[in-house]
């Protein structure tokens, strides 16, 4: 177990390095308050932390609300004497620790992540002081691996299968309206009891109980995370899942087969404990520019994702909790289903609209009830269609992203009616979209 006294004697024995972080607007919460820890709501707090402790607890500071205002290395001479130059509270993330573990009997154990070794606002040695190198490109080496390593701290399987988080289920609601095709569920899952956090555009794993035809333990099923990082109550203590009962016939039989992970989970009630994995994927995060211009193209339940971008872009409580991230750029949802009564989170998508006309757009493809130009049902790709000359005028300015989550099919549609307007340019758009790709501004997640 980490304690005071472990960290203050690695300081002093092993000669390890020790920062300290200046925090302001820390907030008392359950974990704070049970520790004693010494908050105050406005002005600075100093925190002294070991090298190898640094990611916990910037971790730990961001659920608290805090935001750190700088790192500075402490001297030799001051981790000798274990004290700074300046007013510092040494870390208790030991403390935080031991109450979390007396409280997480029953749940698997958290993957622990490698420190960072670059953080903002560290001193530099000489060396790192020399000339950065050039690449051909006439962008610094250093710079080049930074695109490389955009996503590095994003958090990826905090827990395994081996070793679930166990949360317990809090809410199931139903999503589609009277009338619609099929069943959709909200979930939101009580996370307060581990470690387990995530960031928008990452799935989790859920494994369904009993065992298959062969008598093993069920596989995981991956879901995209439908809630952004502090959660629907904007507390970090929650994830929630937007999941449809899939349903199909057997080919041979012709009997209605239902999903085993799918089913369990629409039938859950509240207060069954779930056997929770991850956060996994980095292929479809937010870029942090507040600027930049996100395209989403989703079917069904591929909304969850871009439920979550829209929150943490538009939402008042998020943007409370968010005063570093000020959403400015231009979004736009072209969202693919059925029946109007199948359109997931349809009144809080269209109160957002309504708020930011300027900033989001958003545009249905009702197969069921809206023709495309040819009279046929309205598909995504017919409404990419339409909108393909200003899709891609958008697409060419170098802060838009574009994002697409749902059915595989519409892929090659999208793909035609965005070749079509590019060629009016003399754009090859495979080429170009080899490109985008590469540049990290073109998402898929479909299945």
């Amino acid at each position: 177990m980490y304690n005071q006294g472990a960290v203050e004697n690695a300081v002093r024995g092993s000669g390890s390095r020790c920062f300290v972080y200046e925090v302001t607007g820390l907030r008392q919460n359950q974990a704070s308050e049970l520790i004693n820890y010494p908050i105050r709501r406005s002005g600075s707090v100093f925190i002294r932390v070991p090298y190898n402790r640094m990611n916990q607890e910037m971790r730990r500071i961001t659920r608290l609300g805090g935001k750190i205002l700088s790192i500075k290395p402490m001297g030799v001479s001051e981790q000798a004497n274990g004290k700074a130059s300046e007013e510092v509270v040494t870390s208790t993330v030991d403390n935080s620790i031991a109450q979390e573990t007396n409280n997480n009997k029953g749940h698997g154990k958290a993957t622990p992540q490698k420190a960072n070794s670059e953080v903002k606002g560290f001193s530099k040695s000489p060396a790192e002081q020399q000339p950065k190198k050039k690449d051909k490109k006439g962008n610094t080496m250093s710079q080049a691996k930074a695109k490389k390593n955009a996503h590095a701290n994003v958090p990826v399987n905090i827990y395994r299968p081996n070793s679930p988080y166990v949360g317990k289920c809090l809410s199931n609601e139903e999503l589609v309206g009277e009338g619609g095709i099929g069943t959709v569920r909200h979930l939101k899952f009580d996370l307060s009891q581990g470690d387990l956090h995530y960031v928008e555009g990452q799935s989790i794993g859920i494994i369904p109980p009993g065992t298959d035809a062969k008598g093993k333990p069920h596989k995981l099923r991956l879901y995209s995370i439908a809630s952004t990082r502090h959660g629907d109550d904007v507390d970090d203590k929650t994830v929630s899942l937007c999941v449809r009962q899939l349903e199909y016939k057997h080919p041979e039989s012709g009997e209605t087969v239902y999903g085993v992970c799918s089913t369990y989970l629409c039938n859950l009630e509240a207060g069954t404990d779930v056997k929770i994995t991850g956060p996994v994927g980095k292929e479809m995060l937010l870029p942090e520019d507040p600027d930049a211009n996100i395209i989403m193209m989703g079917t069904g339940t591929g909304i969850a994702p871009m439920r979550a971008y829209l929150w943490r872009m538009f939402k008042d409580e998020e943007k409370k909790a968010n005063p570093d991230y000020e959403f400015k750029g231009f979004a736009w949802l072209i969202f693919g289903v059925p029946k109007t009564p199948n359109i997931l989170y349809k009144e809080e998508l269209e109160e957002l609209q309504q708020k930011y006309p300027d900033n989001f757009r958003l545009t249905y493809a009702i197969s069921r009830e809206q023709q495309n130009k040819d009279g046929g049902r309205m598909y995504i790709q017919h409404r990419c269609e339409e909108y393909a000359d200003e899709l891609w005028n958008l697409i060419k300015q170098e802060k838009t992203h574009t994002y697409i989550c749902g059915l595989r099919g519409m892929e090659g549609g999208i793909d035609e009616a965005i070749a079509a307007a590019a060629a009016k340019d003399g754009v090859t758009w495979s080429d170009y979209q080899k490109q985008l790709k590469k540049a990290g501004r073109w998402h898929v997640e479909t299945y």
